[in-house]
């Protein structure tokens, strides 16, 4: 076993095991078998007709090889693509109810998140074989789910067992590990917005929360050729990378580790419904992709910029008050997602006085800091030619949206959590308009000037 895996495993407190190499897949049975108080419970694979052909019925089989009593399995439609409705964790949970049996997810994110719920509303753990090296939520506790039109995180446990076998998620289709591999990417802005945050006293770096998910991102995107050219040994440092994420956020209790506000640009863009309709449905982390090289070319305009004295009494004077930033919210946006918004960005205002402490915080760190965040962030277009070659999104274009989309969603992003980024530190600074402008100016990452090569 990966021996960060199993440091994480060894702190986390829902996921006990973990099984990823060739071949696993025919070791499921005993894995499962093995690895679950299974008792008198028979157990339910669950799967779609794409995931049941990938591995379903080879995990159907092992699991009888190895004895257990296995009901017949609960297979859904192929297509249209199966869609995280609550509506289908209900039909799960009952059958998995009506049957004394637990569950058994083969499948990647939907499926997972489907029986993960279902699982939890029931109080029992399950098991997931994963299918595709597509996101990070494989060992991630929470269900984002669809229920009466809106989409929430619901609360429930991470899987007991995952089990990954690199044969599997290699002849998954090529966008599948693109979309893992842009997730997986957004662990770099990501990072570097927690150790601001840190710096500024707002969110602690949880040390091994950091390491888990850290310490194996390098790896992990390290072969994007070899990943989009389906090479099975590729796979191991994505897959374990991906895992690693969700292991970090049980250990953290939340998930910090692994998004910064690169993640909120596709939260904004999933809320207009983009890409929904698609077929397959554009995938969460070829949304993240984008939002993840647009925060990348903002910290690089950011740290042409020096924090100094004369900076932070400038930023002081010009400092806006609580109603003022609440009014340019609600006229920006509307409805629920104003409330949200104003919500989420008062909880991290501050008045001037505390703002001056603050500043001058970051100031008085930032010999230090900036080298520090420098490390840890990959340049714009070296990220954005590693994106291309896994076959994720490197231009809006790839997921439907303009350049000018993505600007106008910079101040949402802003506003849209009250967790501490570089984008706030702007904004405190009266840099964040100047800022993305210039990410967009002519000769910008996605410049008609630029294109890359």
């Amino acid at each position: 076993m990966n021996a960060a895996i199993e440091k994480g495993l060894s702190h986390a407190d829902q996921t006990k095991v973990v099984e990823v190499g060739r071949g696993v897949l025919a070791r499921v049975g005993e894995i499962v078998r093995d690895s679950m108080d299974v008792g008198e419970a028979s157990v339910l694979v669950v799967a779609d007709e794409r995931t049941w052909a990938a591995a379903g019925e080879a995990v159907d089989a092992s699991l009888r090889a190895a004895g257990l009593r296995v009901e017949d399995a609960l297979i859904f439609p192929g297509t249209p693509a199966l869609y995280a409705a609550y509506e289908h964790c209900e039909t799960i949970r009952e059958r998995l109810r009506e049957t004394g049996s637990l569950g058994v997810a083969v499948g990647a994110g939907t499926l997972n998140d489907l029986v993960k719920l279902a699982s939890g509303e029931l109080e029992q753990p399950y098991t997931v074989v994963g299918t595709a090296a597509s996101m990070d939520g494989y060992t991630g506790f929470g269900a984002p789910m669809t229920r009466d039109g809106v989409k929430v995180t619901m609360p429930c446990p991470a899987p007991q067992v995952v089990i990954f076998d690199l044969d599997v998620a290699a002849a998954a289709p090529p966008n599948m590990v693109g979309s893992g591999y842009g997730d997986l990417s957004a662990k770099i802005p990501g990072g570097a917005d927690w150790l601001l945050s840190d710096a500024v006293g707002w969110e602690p770096l949880h040390p091994l929360a950091w390491e888990l998910v850290q310490g194996g991102v390098a790896e992990a995107l390290a072969r994007p050729a070899d990943l989009a050219a389906g090479d099975p040994d590729a796979y191991a440092g994505l897959v374990n990378g991906l895992i690693l994420s969700g292991l970090s956020m049980q250990v953290y209790g939340g998930t910090r580790p692994a998004s910064g506000a690169e993640h909120y640009f596709s939260h904004l863009w999933e809320l207009d419904h983009l890409g929904q309709d698609w077929e397959p449905p554009l995938s969460h982390g070829f949304k993240v992709a984008i939002g993840t090289l647009a925060m990348s070319a903002f910290y690089e305009r950011f740290f042409l910029r020096d924090v100094t004295a004369e900076a932070v009494e400038k930023a002081i004077v010009g400092w806006p008050a609580w109603e003022t930033i609440e009014a340019d919210i609600r006229s920006r946006l509307s409805g629920t997602l104003a409330d949200h918004c104003a919500k989420e960005t008062r909880a991290k205002y501050i008045e001037a006085p505390a703002l001056r402490e603050r500043l001058t915080q970051v100031l008085d760190s930032w010999g230090t800091l900036k080298p520090q965040l420098e490390k840890q962030l990959i340049p714009a277009r070296e990220l954005q030619a590693m994106l291309k070659a896994a076959g994720a999104p490197s231009v809006p274009e790839d997921i439907g949206i303009t350049a000018a989309t993505v600007k106008d969603t910079f101040l949402s992003a802003a506003y849209y959590r009250s967790r501490y980024s570089v984008l706030d530190l702007a904004r405190e600074l009266g840099w964040f308009d100047e800022l993305v402008d210039e990410v967009f100016a002519p000769g910008g990452l996605w410049s008609e000037l630029s294109p890359l090569d």
